[in-house]
Formats: structure tokens, sequence, C-alpha cells
């Protein structure tokens, strides 16, 4: 994150003259940010990138001339600079799919709500000072899937057990890198909770369904846990598991300040499983999801933990570890074959 006081400079890229007003608006309200450019497509983006040199790029998906994802390809390979895609929930799909061209969060555009003004203050401010070289170098992930036997090889074993992970900001495309490299016949489910906004689930799960072996799914109210399927906990709402592998979807506890609750995943997690749960905590910031790491741990299960050189945001995965709860810390890379290990791979 930036530091408090140092300038933030920002370039927004939306053909819509009043969403442009809007985002600068509520951007300029934080007296460490100013909007020094604006583009109404892509190919202006690319240009004023290189001109204006701005610390974070604020890009819609949908623009005539050049679209958002060709023009973040372009800024990447020229001129890396943090991107968050702000977009309409009609174009949510697409807008992951410019995940993997580099940019690293997405949000939906602002409404005047109180909420939706913080929310976008608080990704500026944090993705403005990520390393943005670093990260991509860290986002490389090696060709192919991790091989897959029946022989298991760390405490617990996952022999009908489970993997729940949790993540923030920089989760989609740790997720994403992590459920590629794994097998279709990755032997036991993986339930997942990422901070997200309302509505933007189903298009991160197709997003990510585009990209693996495994099944992925919005987890639905009384869903069975099945091996090599995915299971993301929908934003709008609170997500357990239970003892038989059922999943309990129900309203959101408001005592919670993330939403969805990791916490509220990660302990239902370590109370049915105890020693065959395995918890992995990824990039993300605050402390949501360490309580559910320290339960995992302490009923015998493993746990994991994102390493901080991978991570965009490394906060409630530092927590995680500084509290003495994580078994390993792994680079992303490392993470693929870390499971399959725990799961019975080779």
């Amino acid at each position: 994150m930036m530091r408090p006081g140092q300038v933030i400079r920002v370039l927004l890229v939306d053909d819509s003259r009043l969403v442009r007003d809007m985002i600068r608006e509520i951007l300029e309200s934080d007296p460490d940010i100013v909007v020094v450019g604006e583009a109404t497509n892509g190919r202006e983006a690319i240009d004023k990138v290189a001109l204006l040199k701005p610390d974070i790029v604020t890009m819609d998906i949908e623009m005539p001339v050049m679209g958002g994802l060709e023009a973040i390809e372009r800024i990447i390979a020229d001129n890396p600079v943090p991107i968050l895609v702000v977009t309409a929930l009609t174009g949510v799909r697409t807008a992951f799919s410019a995940v993997s061209k580099g940019a690293l969060d997405v949000i939906e555009k602002p409404d005047i709500s109180l909420e939706n003004v913080r929310d976008l203050i608080k990704k500026v401010r944090l993705l403005a000072g990520v390393d943005i070289s670093s990260h991509l170098l860290t986002m490389k992930r090696p060709s192919g899937t991790v091989g897959v036997n029946n022989r298991v090889t760390q405490k617990g074993g996952a022999k009908g057990g489970i993997i729940a992970i949790a993540s923030s900001t920089g989760g989609p495309q740790a997720i994403n890198n992590i459920l590629s490299r794994l097998p279709a016949q990755f032997p036991v489910p993986i339930v997942i909770t990422q901070h997200i906004g309302e509505g933007f689930t189903q298009g991160m799960v197709d997003w990510l369904n585009s990209g693996t072996p495994l099944t992925v799914h919005v987890a639905g109210n009384g869903d069975y846990l099945a091996a090599g399927h995915v299971y993301v906990n929908p934003a709008e709402h609170s997500m357990r598991i239970t003892e038989q592998g059922m999943v309990i979807i129900s309203d959101r506890d408001v005592r919670h300040l993330y939403h969805p609750s990791c916490n509220t995943l990660l302990l239902s997690v370590a109370a049915a499983y105890r020693e065959r749960a395995a918890g992995l905590i990824l990039s993300g910031m605050g402390e949501d999801g360490v309580s559910g790491m320290q339960a995992i741990r302490k009923g015998g299960g493993t746990t994991f933990a994102q390493d901080a050189g991978s991570s965009v945001v490394f906060g409630m995965n530092r927590v995680a570890i500084e509290r003495g709860c994580i078994d390993r810390v792994l680079a992303l890379a490392e993470i693929p074959s870390a499971l399959m290990q725990l799961a019975g791979g080779k």
C-alpha cells in the first residue's frame, strides 16, 4: 500500500464521461489521490500511460476503438502499471479475463453508496503500491498439471478430506494459477471463500472453469462435495460445510467486516473434518481467515500460506504466519504440488 501522505496518480479509462466524472469525484475526495488524466478507449489509454506514467489505471473493458482486454495486454507488456478493472455486472466474466492478462483486481462500477465509495478508494490505495513487475514474474506458472496417484504423504492425509481456501485482494489470479495445474482426478473437494462484490461470483466461476481441468461451481445450499470439484462461496451469503460433506448457505453474519466471510467457512471445515482438513490462506488485506486457519491446525489439520513474494497484498496470510498457525509458507508456484502431495499425488 502507498504510504499516508504519498500522492497516488490515477489514470481513468472509460468511454462514459458520467462514469469518469463519478470516479474522479470519489477518488479526489481522498486528499492523497489525484487524477492525472482520462482516456475514452484502450488506444488512448496506452498512449497516456506512456506519457503520464500514473501509479495506477482504472480500466473499463467494453470500449470503442480498442477494448480494455487488448489495452491491458499492451500496457502490461510495454509500460507495466497496476490496473484495476472497473466494470458493470453485465461484463463480469470478460472482466475476469483481464486478470489473466495482468490486471490486479476487478470491482463493480461505483454508485453513490458510502460502501462503494470506500471500497473504490481502498482498492486504489492498496493496488497503487504493488510492484507490478515483480508480481508478473511470480505469476508465470509452469505449464501442465501436477500428476496424481494414490499415495498419502503428509500428516492426517486427505483421504475423505477437504481443502479450504481463503483469499481476498489478489486472490483470483492466485486461485486461477493453482486450479489450472490440478488434474481433473484431484482426489478431494476444494472449497473457496474469495472476498468479492455481490453479483460477481458466477463471472469468476465461469472464468475459472475455462482454465482448469477441475469442475468449478457456485456453491448451492444442500450440495454434497465431490472429489475433483471446486465450490465457491457466493458473495451474498455465508457458507459452511457439515460433517456429511454438505454445503450450507445462509445469510451473511453482519458481525463480520469482510464478505463473504473466510472465517465462517474455515471454522466449519475445521469442526467437520478435523485432522482431514487442509487450509490455504492466500493474498489479501486484513485478517479474515486467520481464526479459521488456527482452528484447522489446532484440530490436527494441515495449513499452508502463500508467501510475501508472490502475493499482491501480503496481509491476511502474513497475520496467519505471524500467529504461528501455518505449517508451510509457499511461493505460488509451489502450492499445486504441495496440495497434490497432501491429497495423495506425486
